[in-house]
C-alpha cells in the first residue's frame, strides 16, 4: 500500500499548486490514500467547508489538522459531519470533530488516521502519547494501517513519539514547522517517521507569509496582520509504503517541488 501526504496546505497559493500536481504525483507513484494537512488552507489559517470539499475533488481522502483547527468559525458548523477530517485527538474530548478516522479509498481498503498537537512551545492540551495509545486501542479493532499527523513545534517531542510508538503504528509524520526535513527513516520495529513533512505553499515567503511582513515584525516587534506571500510555490510531501498485512512500513520516499510557477 502506497500512502501520500501532503505536507500543511498553506493558503491559495498551496492549493492552487497541489490542484495542479496532485494528479501526476499520485498517478505517476501508484498511490492508494491521499493524506493532506489542511489546517492553513484558507488563506493561512484555518480551512472551511468549501476549501474541504475542493481539496476532496482533487484527490485528498483524508485531512488533518493542527493548533489553527478553529482559524476559520464555520468549521464548527461542518466537521462532526466530515468523515474524513481528522483534529487533534488531544483536545478535550467534548469539542466538535474526531481525532481519528478510518479512511476507506475507491478500492475498499481502509487506513486509520491520528491527529495531535505536541506540548513543547504550544498551547495546552492533554498528553498526546495517551491520546495516540487510546486513538490506536480502537482502531486497531479495524485497521492494520495507522498514520499518525504529529503536529508539533519541537522536533525532540516528534522524535519522541515516534520511538515511543515504533511498531505499534505505520508512521509519524511531523507537521506544522512548515520546513521540511531530510531525517525519513524507518525505526526498528517498522514505523517510518519524518520529523517535519513541510509545506505545501509559497517558496518565497517566510514559512509562506510574506517576507517583508514577517521581517518587519522580527526586526520591530511590532504585531503585524499576517498574509500569504506571492510568486513562486513549492510542494513538500512524503510517500510511505506500508504492508497491509502487518501494518509495518517497509519505505518512506520525500518530495520537494520547488519554484513552481503557478498561474
Amino acid at each position: 500500500m502506497r500512502i501520500l501526504f501532503i505536507g500543511d496546505i498553506f493558503g491559495n497559493l498551496g492549493r492552487k499548486a497541489l490542484k495542479k500536481y496532485i494528479g501526476d504525483i499520485k498517478r505517476e507513484n501508484n498511490i492508494d490514500f491521499c493524506i493532506a494537512n489542511g489546517e492553513n488552507a484558507a488563506a493561512g489559517r484555518g480551512i472551511t467547508y468549501d476549501i474541504s470539499s475542493k481539496l476532496y475533488n482533487m484527490g485528498v481522502d483524508c485531512i488533518t489538522l493542527g493548533n489553527h483547527t478553529w482559524g476559520k468559525n464555520d468549521i464548527v458548523n461542518f466537521i462532526d459531519d466530515d468523515a474524513r477530517m481528522v483534529r487533534p485527538a488531544n483536545y478535550p474530548k467534548d469539542l466538535p470533530g474526531k481525532g481519528s478516522r478510518i479512511i476507506t479509498n475507491s478500492d475498499n481498503k481502509k487506513i486509520g488516521v491520528i491527529n495531535v498537537l505536541g506540548r513543547v512551545y504550544m498551547e495546552g492540551v492533554d498528553s498526546p502519547f495517551e491520546a495516540i495509545e487510546r486513538e490506536v486501542s480502537y482502531l486497531k479493532q479495524f485497521v492494520n494501517v495507522i498514520i499518525v499527523d504529529m503536529h508539533a513545534e519541537a522536533t525532540s517531542e516528534k522524535c519522541a513519539i515516534a520511538w515511543n510508538f515504533d511498531g505499534v503504528v505505520s508512521a509519524v509524520l511531523g507537521t506544522h514547522t512548515h520546513v521540511q526535513t531530510s531525517d525519513e527513516r524507518i525505526l526498528p520495529k517498522g514505523t517510518a517517521f519524518l520529523t517535519d513533512v513541510g509545506m505545501t505553499g509559497p517558496f518565497d515567503g517566510i514559512i509562506g507569509v510574506d517576507r517583508n511582513i514577517i521581517l518587519k515584525r522580527i526586526k520591530t516587534y511590532m504585531p503585524q496582520r499576517f498574509e500569504p506571500a506571492v510568486g513562486m510555490a513549492q510542494i513538500n510531501a512524503v510517500i510511505i509504503d506500508v504492508s497491509e498485512e502487518t501494518g509495518k512500513a517497509i519505505g518512506i520516499e520525500r518530495i520537494n517541488m520547488k519554484n513552481l510557477e503557478i498561474k
